[in-house]
């Protein structure tokens, strides 16, 4: 019998063509050179507000140095997993370090913050257990909620007085944990740590707790907003990253040496990935020194933060509860995030737009990510393009939907 051609693939295309009529179809953006304060895009300079290297280590001498040295003794790879033949010296200098820097018994590195969570996650909880989240969590703790088979219970944003009565009616699991984010990737606000550790306590919970946007910027020493408000030693699995303020590559998680024992053991992620090169563990050694040694980095980090919310909120820009070196400036639509987005790359600033599944729906936004080495000079210039535009959305010269959630007046867009 002969079948008419038909193309199995075609709907991909119908696909991409509805997720731009939403505004939604994202595209890659190659730049040249390193990451840094400036991008070279197309051949084009822009000032560089999309990038997590919060602490300007991705592309630092000492960095690069020790990584090539690694490379040169040891190869550009790790050939295994760890538990085959991918564990190296460097490897374990790295967690021993890690360890020590987070004062914790033990720690284990993953070769991606996303691979720590969503292999971390359903290590601790399956079925039978339950999982209390955070609503605003981060795509990898989510992932690793679904992945477990527990029972997940989505608390509001921050709401810990939700949590509390999830908390009290459902006390017959084998198990229990609640994860949340210290410091929120898209909207840049704080959990509320010292609730979830009391609540933690008070119901026998395991608690995990991302502080991957925390990790060399907050605190004394830089172990995150957990050192910041006292709570650290009563926090049993804390998650970070080396590829964010610590410019390089990787996650990891810290706890007791059972913890990390049990998730070499069973954390999937782990056990089935590649290890990390050597030279990126070299490199992280050296990064763990420099936020050590260097703390003006995050204090002028925090304090240009200050600075860009004061001159936001004056502007009138929404920028929710931020308070950390991520500014979120909240428009609503995806479409209105892209658009001003393109209309700020047009004056060479790199801005991103946020969109779902990124952030809800309605909850587009334009993500400010600070730098340790953005200027007042810099920052002023961000500052100058904003107001801009926020006289032309006011004079309605930009082609920008309000929509019924924001009249671009007092309200902020």
């Amino acid at each position: 019998m002969n079948y008419p051609n038909h193309d199995p693939f075609e709907w991909i295309d119908h696909e991409l063509a509805q997720l731009a009529e939403r505004g939604l179809r994202r595209t890659l953006r190659t730049h040249d050179g390193p990451q840094g304060l400036r991008l070279n895009v197309a051949g084009r300079e822009l000032i560089n507000f999309g990038s997590n290297d919060y602490l300007g280590l991705a592309a630092e001498g000492r960095l690069c140095a020790a990584a090539a040295r690694a490379v040169e003794q040891a190869g550009c790879g790790a050939g295994a997993s760890p538990l085959v033949s991918g564990h190296s010296a460097s490897h374990r200098r790295l967690e021993d370090r890690l360890a020590e820097f987070e004062r914790t018994e033990a720690a284990l590195v993953f070769s991606s913050g996303y691979a720590a969570n969503v292999g971390t996650i359903p290590a601790l909880a399956g079925r039978g257990d339950a999982i209390y989240a955070d609503q605003n969590n981060h795509a990898s703790m989510i992932d690793g909620c679904r992945l477990s088979r527990a029972e997940v219970h989505v608390y509001p944003h921050a709401d810990c007085g939700t949590l509390e009565r999830q908390l009290q009616t459902s006390s017959a699991y084998r198990r229990r944990l609640i994860v949340s984010e210290s410091v929120f990737s898209m909207d840049g606000d704080l959990a509320p740590l010292a609730e979830l550790v009391a609540l933690a306590e008070r119901f026998d919970c395991m608690l995990l707790v991302d502080e991957a946007h925390a990790t060399g910027v907050f605190g004394h020493s830089g172990r995150g907003v957990s050192e910041a408000l006292g709570v650290e030693h009563r926090i049993g699995i804390r998650m970070g990253t080396l590829s964010k303020a610590l410019g390089c590559a990787g996650g990891f998680v810290c706890g007791s040496k059972s913890l990390v024992e049990w998730l070499i053991n069973q954390a999937r992620s782990y056990v089935f990935s590649t290890a990390l090169p050597p030279a990126v563990c070299a490199a992280a050694l050296v990064a763990i020194d420099l936020v050590r040694q260097e703390p003006q980095r995050r204090a002028g980090l925090l304090e240009t933060a200050q600075g860009l919310r004061v001159g936001l909120r004056e502007q009138g820009w929404n920028i929710g509860a931020s308070e950390s070196q991520i500014v979120p400036i909240i428009v609503g639509t995806a479409d209105r995030a892209v658009r001003l987005s393109a209309r700020l790359f047009e004056q060479g600033i790199l801005v991103p737009a946020i969109r779902p599944p990124a952030v809800p729906a309605d909850h587009s936004l334009l993500r400010i990510s600070l730098n340790c080495g953005h200027t007042p000079a810099i920052v002023e210039r961000l500052l100058a393009a904003l107001a801009a535009l926020r006289v032309e959305v006011a004079d309605h010269k930009l082609k920008v939907p309000l929509g019924p959630d924001c009249d671009g007046c007092d309200r902020g867009i």
